[in-house]
């Protein structure tokens, strides 16, 4: 055996012995490696990107971090809470806390003093709007779940759902959150494909939901100004919005290997709000095109994970809960990513786990606190009940098997 073989070997018995470790408590080691990477590397990324705003806002550059990190410790309080929750419990808890989430948005509506967005209590430190959204998945996994097959009905899937998203929408669409809107009903829309929704079902939302967006976004300003400014961009790079133009500038100046950690120019009052929606723009100065092609990597690692959590999902529920969360975080960074570098008309959805925000990073981390639940519940069920996964990819014969939930493995006879 060579040095460098027998000094790989220990390194490689360690990680081996924390993923067994990890694994004997019920945690998966794959998604949670992946969510403390980006929380560090967010934490680094938000101190660089907001010590400026800070020093400025609050004469202490050191403020705005300080508080990101309170933020990601409570998050990760309640992630490891939320992984330990029993699934059961959540067909319980889904009425109150959508309830919950409702009358916090009638409250910020209510209690506003002035005039601007009403989208948040305490100046800003908490936004419904950002708890409805994983409350409305939360919801809508134990609605379709009762709902069984009786969901391809008309009048027990299709309808329902347009009342429950219609009303969540309308709330936000009053703060008003076009942005958070159109999140609401691309995640519902998704859920609803996963709970196993027909084509003409589909047909008509997919006709419905356009129509409403389109009438949305005319009969807001802010929203046919955007519009007209990611259909301006196309055309010329120079008649984009100044924020785009700004990241883009951003991007170009990290070229390859970026400014380096701390470097960046952009954050003194060019990028607007570097350490919340333009933080991606940061790193790709800073760390450059290799620094933004890592964090992609690692939310391309992230849905991975998460939609393979949902795919072995030993029931229904884990299933859609799994995969509404996975499509909503996925979602955000996808939205946020592709604004900064043009190719989406611009919106305030802020990065996962990079963005500086407390409602959003402590929701975040709560979501895949349930990831973690329904990887438990299928690491249970395998290792100790010997069930079969619900639904295995067989790449041998090209199609997948699914099998009977609750069936156990026949074991093989001897000779």
């Amino acid at each position: 055996m060579t040095e460098a073989a027998v000094s790989r070997a220990p390194l490689k018995s360690t990680s081996t012995a924390v993923s067994r470790r990890l694994r004997r408590v019920g945690l998966d080691p794959w998604l949670l490696g992946l969510v403390a990477t980006m929380v560090a590397l967010g934490l680094v990324m938000v101190y660089s990107a907001s010590w400026d705003v800070s020093y400025r806002l609050h004469h202490d550059p050191n403020f705005l971090f300080r508080r990101q990190l309170l933020f990601a410790l409570a998050g990760l309080s309640l992630m490891m809470i939320t992984a330990r929750m029993p699934l059961r419990w959540l067909k319980l808890l889904a009425l109150p806390i959508i309830l919950t989430a409702i009358a916090a948005l009638v409250a910020v509506l209510l209690i506003h003093v002035g005039g601007g967005p009403r989208r948040a209590f305490l100046g800003g430190s908490v936004q419904p709007s950002e708890m409805a959204k994983l409350a409305l998945i939360i919801y809508l996994a134990v609605w379709m779940d009762s709902k069984g097959e009786r969901l391809k009905e008309w009048d027990y899937g299709l309808l329902p759902l347009a009342v429950i998203v219609g009303v969540m929408g309308s709330l936000i669409r009053l703060q008003p959150d076009l942005s958070a809107v159109i999140t609401v009903g691309a995640v519902a829309f998704v859920m609803f494909i996963l709970a196993g929704a027909n084509i003409p079902q589909l047909a008509l939302l997919t006709a419905g939901s356009a129509g409403v967006g389109f009438i949305l976004i005319q009969l807001s300003t802010t929203g046919r100004k955007r519009l007209a400014e990611f259909q301006a961009g196309l055309v010329d790079i120079n008649a984009a919005s100044f924020h785009v133009q700004q990241s883009l500038q951003a991007f170009f100046s990290g070229g390859l290997l970026g400014r380096g950690l701390g470097a960046s120019r952009g954050k003194f009052g060019l990028l607007p709000a570097p350490h919340t929606d333009s933080i991606f723009a940061v790193i790709g100065e800073e760390l450059g095109l290799l620094g933004a092609l890592l964090v992609l990597a690692l939310f391309c690692m992230f849905l991975w994970r998460g939609f393979r959590v949902a795919m072995e999902a030993p029931d229904r529920l884990g299933m859609l809960l799994a995969g509404g969360i996975t499509f909503w975080i996925g979602l955000e960074a996808l939205v946020n990513m592709s604004v900064l570098l043009g190719l989406l008309p611009f919106a305030g959805n802020a990065l996962p786990f990079f963005s500086y925000g407390g409602s959003h990073l402590i929701t975040t981390l709560t979501g895949v606190g349930f990831l973690l639940s329904v990887s438990r519940s299928t690491m249970r069920d395998t290792e100790v009940g010997g069930y079969v996964a619900p639904v295995d990819i067989g790449w041998r014969y090209r199609r997948r098997r699914v099998s009977r939930l609750g069936r156990r493995s026949r074991p093989r006879r001897a000779g």
